[in-house]
């Protein structure tokens, strides 16, 4: 296997499709607002979201290389099974935390500032297993800096339609990330990690994960209302809410084993789906 594809596998390259959606979103929100689309802005947020999920990831399977050995589920994995050597991922984290400080420091002054407060987030991530089961959340947190930080490149500042977008992304991601995290409810007991479903059981964690959607809903409708009420937002918001119950009808407590199917396939169907909308509106209108 090529040294492109042991990383790419490492840091699951697809999974891509959760937060770069709305990376797009924001940087359009803020285009639109200026009426000046900075097409020299956007190669460089990309580039930014690449490497700071890079970065992310691969400094989560350092740290955890552990835990994932212990864990049928994750045994297969690239530094468990010594596809990737635990050092070379750290190196790996290194060089992209590095390349995404660089690539912020040539959009604009406050997304330069605001870059270690990001690193240290999205790195932070992973020891939070550790001592509370609110992970989930401040892996919401993390994808959720996508869209704020993608206006900021455009605009050089705060707005509160990309926060309200930013909180629709943190609850959709935390609720999907609760679904995510079922299977493995018995080992994390056993290590002493932190989790919803670990927590709480299956049952509960199933209903609060319906309850954070339910207020994602909410946030969905406040963006609408106060940002972008066209016909394209409200198809794409419609759709999102289609996957968002579509998931919760093919769990139940007693089988949970369309749990990747929820969480990859239909949640990487609804933010693609409902970005190509929001983008829509905003490029269309």
């Amino acid at each position: 296997m090529s040294y492109v594809k042991k990383f790419a596998s490492l840091v699951k390259i697809s999974h891509t499709v959760f937060a770069m959606p709305f990376a797009f979103v924001g940087y359009f929100l803020a285009a639109r607002q200026a009426q000046e689309f900075r097409w020299e802005v956007l190669p460089l947020v990309v580039l930014c979201m690449f490497f700071a999920r890079n970065a992310a990831m691969s400094f989560n399977r350092y740290v955890d290389r552990r835990f994932d050995a212990a864990n049928p589920r994750t045994a297969s994995r690239e530094v468990p099974r010594g596809v990737v050597l635990p050092s070379h991922a750290l190196l790996f984290c290194i060089v992209n935390a590095l390349l995404f400080v660089a690539t912020t420091f040539f959009i604009n002054g406050l997304c330069f500032a605001l870059s270690p407060v990001a690193l240290a987030l999205v790195l932070g991530y992973s020891y939070t297993k550790r001592f509370t089961a609110l992970c989930h959340f401040v892996l919401g947190l993390c994808l959720s800096v996508a869209p704020i930080g993608a206006y900021i490149a455009v605009s050089g500042a705060f707005a509160a339609p990309p926060i309200l977008l930013s909180a629709l992304v943190l609850l959709w991601s935390s609720g999907f990330d609760i679904i995510y995290a079922l299977p493995d409810e018995e080992f994390d007991r056993s290590q002493r990690l932190h989790s919803v479903p670990a927590a709480l059981g299956r049952k509960t964690a199933l209903w609060l994960s319906a309850a954070v959607h339910l207020a994602c809903g909410v946030a969905v409708l406040g963006i609408g209302i106060y940002a972008m009420n066209n016909i394209f937002y409200w198809t794409g918001a419609s759709l999102f809410a289609v996957c968002l119950v579509y998931q919760h009808k093919i769990l139940s407590v007693k089988n949970i084993s369309k749990v990747n199917m929820a969480f990859s396939i239909v949640n990487g169907v609804a933010g693609i789906v409902f970005a190509l909308f929001c983008i829509a509106g905003l490029v269309a209108l």
